[in-house]
């Protein structure tokens, strides 16, 4: 039925662009068959659109008196933005580009050109540079997950887990996040509220059975909420210290959310807080930057800056 749905959607935006159509014509860019595209395009006046045929040599399908819907309805800067989604540079899976491709094309005359333009302005590249060539590939089960989600039923989800455990549990799918290269499964479960690394699941089986819900879930703010307690457990050292107030940009670009600024000090540096993995290894991250940073705890940090000092001396004296 959803299919059949979108073929009548698809169906409706082009009448609405062309003003008429056989269905030869619908049946070719639907990819159907002609007795499917007459089917489709009588369902459409038996719905109520107010769509009519006309018979002989130039016939075909029309809406009366050239009636528009809303479906297609955008601003230019509207148009524009799908485009960008459905671009070539777009981060969209392939599915969704191919379905913006097809609305678009739909677009009023006006807005088409602009709209095709800046599908080809934009390249983006997230290789950092100097890093390798990694082509990253959607998850096995990620199309069968967003189907729950969409539909808002429980999924049997087998998974294995980052230390190679093997379990199998009903889920209930609220939301799927996509955070660098990896893709996340945001569900509840008997024991509370659960992320799912997608590229970990080893089967993902629909039951049927409705998702709860909670009524006041937002997946934005729950994504954060997951974010920032997953960012607290990998980085839970803290190191204090005072830095001099023009290098707090080059902190921010090495550290990001890893940093907290706090006030000036009397001697007009500002204080900072850095969080780390363990002591040696935020103690290697600090120690290039002793010309604007110094450190004031905890001792651990401090011991192995000092030690990483005294081997850079006697390397380099």
């Amino acid at each position: 039925m959803g299919v059949r749905t979108d073929r009548l959607v698809a169906v409706l935006l082009m009448l609405q662009r062309r003003e008429q159509v056989t269905a030869a014509e619908v049946a070719r860019e639907l990819e159907v068959s002609e007795r499917t595209a007459r089917r489709d395009l009588d369902a459409l006046a038996m719905a109520g659109v107010p769509v009519y045929s006309s018979q002989g040599r130039g016939g075909g399908w029309r809406l009366v008196g050239g009636a528009r819907t809303d479906l297609s309805g955008l601003t230019a800067g509207e148009a524009r933005a799908l485009f960008l989604v459905a671009g070539p540079a777009s981060a969209a899976t392939p599915a969704v580009k191919a379905a913006l491709r097809k609305l678009v094309q739909a677009l009023p005359e006006p807005f088409r050109a602009q709209a095709e333009a800046a599908a080809s302005s934009l390249v983006m590249d997230p290789r950092r540079w100097g890093s390798s060539r990694v082509e990253h590939r959607p998850p096995r089960f990620l199309d069968d997950l967003q189907d729950a989600v969409i539909r808002g039923v429980q999924v049997r989800l087998g998974y294995v887990d980052s230390k190679g455990a093997e379990t199998e549990r009903t889920v209930h799918p609220l939301g799927i996040v996509a955070k660098g290269p990896a893709w996340y499964l945001v569900s509840h479960t008997e024991t509370g509220r659960r992320t799912f690394r997608i590229d970990r699941v080893t089967s993902a089986d629909p039951t049927g059975d409705p998702v709860h819900r909670p009524e006041d879930f937002d997946l934005a703010e729950s994504w954060r909420e997951i974010a920032d307690e997953i960012d607290r457990r990998r980085t839970p050292l803290e190191a204090q210290a005072v830095c001099a107030p023009h290098a707090i940009g080059i902190l921010r670009i090495g550290f990001g959310d890893r940093l907290e600024v706090g006030g000036t000090t009397t001697d007009g540096r500002i204080d900072v807080v850095i969080r780390g993995h363990d002591d040696y290894t935020l103690a290697g991250e600090l120690a290039g930057l002793v010309e604007w940073l110094e450190v004031t705890g905890p001792p651990g940090v401090r011991d192995h800056l000092a030690s990483i000092g005294n081997a850079l001396v006697e390397r380099y004296s």
